[in-house]
């Protein structure tokens, strides 16, 4: 259990609903079997044995950029230029390790220039200009770039890199995005959240309450391969390591860090990316007052970046 959790009677459950872009029908259909193979061997085995299970994934602040009522939808690409990555996720109860059936996952993240769709005014992260080299119109996050600073509100209709889905009987689900840039202040990463006991309409996502918040993080040596590749090679903005950022809690896949396969010579081609997320479906993690950024001090040149 998370020394911060936040105790919250399921009756006092603030609703939460996401709308379907156009009002299209949401149909419960599994993950392919093949991403579903996506998921590492020892998981597997933990699932059909039940004599493992995982720890909690670290609980990380949700940031400003969080938009409720994304599009219902795996492919959130749209027309972004980058590496193409396939993310699959498994969200199990940390406690049973039973998966999570029907959960509803949300994603988003930044472009290869480090611009978050609903926030193009505020440019790279709030801290740079924006793509047309016209300076930011909105005002910098609060709490500054690290991550850390309450909600702040959309000053465009963008809705890039942003979706949210369900997942399978198997607790998976799978996205297809582009390969994260970077912004000013902060690691390369993919924001999460899982959503439970909610209710899939017509409309989409009903009711229910957010149990994990939680970050995804790539390591250096992926990283360091992208920074060649356009359109991340026109990132001119300095960028902050793993080891440097200070939302990242140094601990792994338990915080987030992602298992990754690629070619390493040919990056450009395409990355596949997974993690389990253990989380507690009967307590509330909206992200708003859980782990602030870790004391600088503590990062570690050995952090786990593999």
């Amino acid at each position: 259990m998370a020394d911060n959790e936040q105790a919250s009677a399921r009756a006092d459950l603030t609703r939460r609903k996401v709308l379907v872009a156009g009002g299209a029908t949401v149909v419960a259909v599994g993950v392919a079997g093949t991403l579903a193979a996506n998921a590492s061997a020892d998981e597997a085995t933990s699932e059909a044995t039940g004599d493992a299970c995982y720890t909690l994934t670290s609980e990380l602040v949700e940031g400003p950029y969080y938009i409720d009522a994304d599009k219902i939808r795996q492919d959130v690409t749209e027309d972004q230029e980058g590496i193409p990555l396939t993310l699959t996720l498994k969200v199990i109860d940390s406690e049973t390790c039973k998966p999570l059936r029907n959960a509803a996952v949300d994603i988003w993240h930044c472009n290869a220039v480090g611009v978050y769709s609903g926030y193009e005014a505020m440019g790279s992260g709030g801290g740079g200009p924006a793509p047309t080299g016209e300076p930011p119109t909105g005002e910098p996050p609060t709490g500054g770039p690290g991550g850390g600073g309450g909600h702040q509100e959309p000053t465009d209709d963008d809705r890039f890199l942003r979706g949210t889905w369900h997942t399978d009987r198997h607790g998976l689900v799978t996205f297809r995005t582009v390969f994260p840039g970077w912004y000013q202040g902060r690691c390369v990463h993919i924001h999460v959240k899982v959503h439970v006991d909610g209710e899939w309409t017509d409309a989409g996502y009903e009711g229910g309450h957010t149990c994990h918040t939680g970050q995804l993080f790539f390591d250096e040596k992926s990283v360091l391969l992208t920074e060649s590749v356009e359109p991340y090679a026109g990132n001119t903005t300095t960028r902050t390591t793993l080891d440097e950022d200070t939302i990242y809690p140094d601990n792994g896949h338990e915080g987030g860090l992602l298992h990754l396969t690629y070619d390493r010579k040919h990056i450009a081609r395409g990355v596949r990316a997974h993690l389990t997320l253990g989380v507690d479906p009967s307590t509330t993690h909206d992200g708003q007052g859980g782990p602030g950024p870790r004391p600088t001090s503590s990062a570690s040149p050995s952090a786990s970046a593999s």
